[in-house]
């Protein structure tokens, strides 16, 4: 399998221009997206009984498909950040390929999960979140809040067994991203959402208030959002989190787009708060925190 044939070194090298090449664009192509029948007539059948070989497949990638997706790493893509688009990541990107990496567990991938859990480590310092803190990468901010929920309604169940079988109840802003109320949806859970844009420990606090007993029961979690996705508001979590502590509420805070900007000193004030939360998502790189010993949300 290791066995560096005429046709594979050819290939490779064909691979790491073209990689270097995209590399060297600037700006690059933006590029846009083709209807299904414009692609089926260009590219045809690419899963065949033969295989399309290596360099079909490069060239049918490079011709076709590639420019068939948006540029992400163009300075006029301003929609989503699901990349970390920086020519030394897309470097490592290959270095990583390269290596055949698998990082499930320590036993066989320790230094790659050495590197995680350093670069997890300074992203909760940067929040202020304990030593205790523990956190994992996920595939993407959605992924993030139904986890992060998942846990706070396990963390409610265990305090609260007589509930087990009880619908959860969560509150969240009206600008909450919608994957809260997906996975709210997910995990058959109801959503109350409070407020306007931006969800204050006031609304929080009226909110649990204006709950019959039987709902303020079954509540287990208030989502608050550290920069929206359309206006980049960041919700009172300082607020928040005094009322969640008063009422023994979990605390998540969505992070997924905004949060990166913790790690720029003249934004950090921003996000006073968030070091009361139990658990936050942070994109570009989709981390998920939550600050307790042994944390495995996912």
């Amino acid at each position: 399998m290791h066995q560096v044939k005429p046709d594979i070194e050819a290939l490779s090298e064909a691979i790491v221009n073209y990689a270097i090449e995209r590399l060297r664009m600037d700006p690059p192509t933006l590029d846009h997206p083709l209807p299904q029948e414009t692609l089926e007539a260009l590219a045809g059948q690419t899963i065949t009984e033969e295989g399309l070989g290596g360099k079909r497949a490069l060239e049918l990638f490079i011709n076709t498909l590639a420019p068939a997706c948006i540029s992400e790493d163009h300075p006029r893509y301003l929609a989503f950040v699901p990349t970390a688009p920086s020519e030394v990541s897309t470097l490592f990107d290959l270095v990583v390929g390269a290596s055949n990496i698998c990082a499930s567990s320590w036993l066989e991938g320790a230094g790659a999960v050495y590197a995680e859990n350093q670069a997890l480590r300074w992203i909760a310092d940067i929040a202020g979140f304990p030593a205790g803190a523990g956190g994992v990468f996920v595939s993407g901010g959605t992924a993030g809040n139904l986890s992060a929920l998942v846990a706070a309604r396990h963390n409610w169940r265990q305090q609260h067994p007589d509930l087990e079988k009880q619908r959860g109840l969560i509150i969240s802003s009206r600008g909450a991203h919608a994957s809260v109320e997906q996975a709210a949806q997910v995990m058959d859970a109801d959503l109350v959402q409070s407020g306007g844009h931006q969800l204050t420990g006031k609304d929080v606090e009226s909110t649990i208030a204006g709950l019959d007993a039987g709902d303020r029961a079954r509540l287990f979690a208030v989502a608050c959002t550290a920069g929206t996705t359309n206006l980049g508001i960041i919700d009172d979590m300082h607020g928040i989190g005094r009322v969640c502590e008063a009422e023994d509420v979990w605390l998540h805070v969505d992070g997924a787009y905004g949060g990166a900007a913790l790690a720029a000193p003249s934004a950090r004030p921003l996000f006073d708060g968030i070091e009361k939360a139990d658990s936050f998502i942070v994109d570009p790189h989709k981390w998920l925190f939550a600050p307790f010993d042994c944390c495995a949300l996912i």
